[in-house]
């Protein structure tokens, strides 16, 4: 049985990003997040409504690009420029070396010449497209972030239940594959996993090691929602590396949206920056399509699917974080921990998570309480919120808006 999407689904952003390009021209706009995200549907989607002429062009084709291919598109989108403007949209922008440097150049002779061009910038790997814009385009651009897709979402396109997000998680392309177990977990593995790794780590940025860097996301996704230690994760990858070299791998995989490491609250960012990480897949698909269970070989193990249902939560905080809204560490003291600390400017919010029946007393959470008084603390699941209710609202909800 294959998964139709119910009806054209458009994400959020497409609203915010419909908005800035009927604006006169301002500023460039960039929109990023992983593989997968819908960052090309949502721009085509949104280009349809526009009144004025819109030019895409895609970096991310066999042939090699150059900065050269970028001037060409961006003298032909000036040419179909009309009184109201036209709009340029270059997808897989970090594919091409020296890509913000010539973007810049552009852009500033078309403000210089008061051309109505606005220019849209697509890019897969979020970290190297903030490393461009940082270093050549201050004060130019302003960033649209395309996380993964959330349960809401995957439930309004697909019909999607509880279980089935839990163990399927949020990408749109593999949903349609689910009532083929083999084969949706093939397309993750395949067209998901090694495409991320090959082409928007190890293709882009230097990495001396790169089968340290498959076996580091491997076990990442194998500890999900555990602490470990850079000393014991090498131990565990038996390799003659470094935990300078560990931590920064997984930076890397965080920036193309795959896995990261949680740091501990600590009040104190030095102190935070020194921590064992606890490991977190950023879409539970990169965990289940890993582990070679089916859902219902999930469901019957407690264990793993206890695990499976924390990755959950923290994939719904870790991307939120990705967005902007807020900072997400772990907590613990000796035998005392929390699985989740969002700190959004002065506010802090501790949320617990529980697959089964959770106990009346949450002495982790009263301990950080104690320690650093947050505004709010949460229980997910058990006798707390309901696990498909903390989903189906955005974080915002739960550590701002909600009283």
């Amino acid at each position: 049985m294959k998964r139709k999407i119910k009806q054209p689904y458009e994400r959020p952003q497409g609203a915010a990003l419909a908005s800035r390009l009927e604006e006169p021209r301002r500023l460039i706009q960039v929109v990023a997040g992983p593989r997968q995200a819908g960052k090309s549907t949502l721009v085509q989607q949104v280009a349809e409504r526009l009144d004025i002429p819109v030019r895409y062009a895609d970096a991310d084709e066999p042939m090699l690009r150059g900065v050269g291919w970028i001037a060409q598109q961006w003298e032909a989108a000036r040419l179909s420029l009309d009184p109201a403007g036209a709009v340029l949209v270059l997808d897989e922008i970090q594919k091409i070396p020296g890509w913000s440097e010539t973007v810049k150049r552009l852009w500033d002779e078309d403000t210089r010449a008061r051309r109505p061009l606005r220019v849209v910038l697509l890019g897969s790997a979020p970290l190297l497209i903030t490393q461009g814009l940082t270093e050549s385009l201050a004060g130019r651009f302003e960033v649209i972030f395309l996380p993964h897709w959330s349960y809401a979402e995957m439930r309004a396109a697909f019909g999607w239940s509880l279980e089935e997000f839990v163990f399927y998680g949020g990408y749109p392309g593999a949903a349609p594959l689910i009532g083929e177990p083999g084969r949706w977990a093939r397309y993750v593995l395949d067209s998901l996993i090694e495409t991320s790794i090959s082409r928007d780590v190890l293709l882009l940025t230097r990495v001396d090691k790169p089968a340290l860097l498959r076996r580091l996301f491997e076990l990442a996704c194998r500890y999900s929602g555990q602490v470990l230690s850079y000393t014991k994760m090498l131990g565990q990858l038996q390799d003659a590396g470094n935990t300078t070299t560990l931590a920064h791998y997984l930076e890397l995989l965080a920036g193309a949206g795959m896995v990261c490491g949680l740091q501990k609250y600590a009040g104190d960012a030095a102190r935070s920056r020194g921590s064992s990480p606890k490991l977190q897949v950023l879409n539970t698909a990169l965990l289940t399509a890993m582990s070679g269970y089916t859902l219902a070989d999930a469901r019957a193990d407690h264990e793993f699917w206890g695990r499976l249902v924390e990755s959950t939560v923290g994939t719904h905080l870790a991307n939120a974080a990705m967005a902007g809204e807020g900072r997400l560490y772990y907590w613990r003291e000796g035998n005392h921990e929390v699985d989740f600390i969002v700190q959004a400017g002065r506010r802090l919010t501790a949320i617990e998570v529980k697959s089964g029946r959770a106990p009346v007393a949450h002495p982790g959470t009263a301990a950080f309480a104690q320690a650093f008084k947050p505004q709010r603390c949460l229980l997910v699941g058990g006798d707390g919120i309901a696990l498909e209710d903390f989903l189906s609202h955005p974080v915002q909800h739960w550590i701002v808006d909600a009283v």
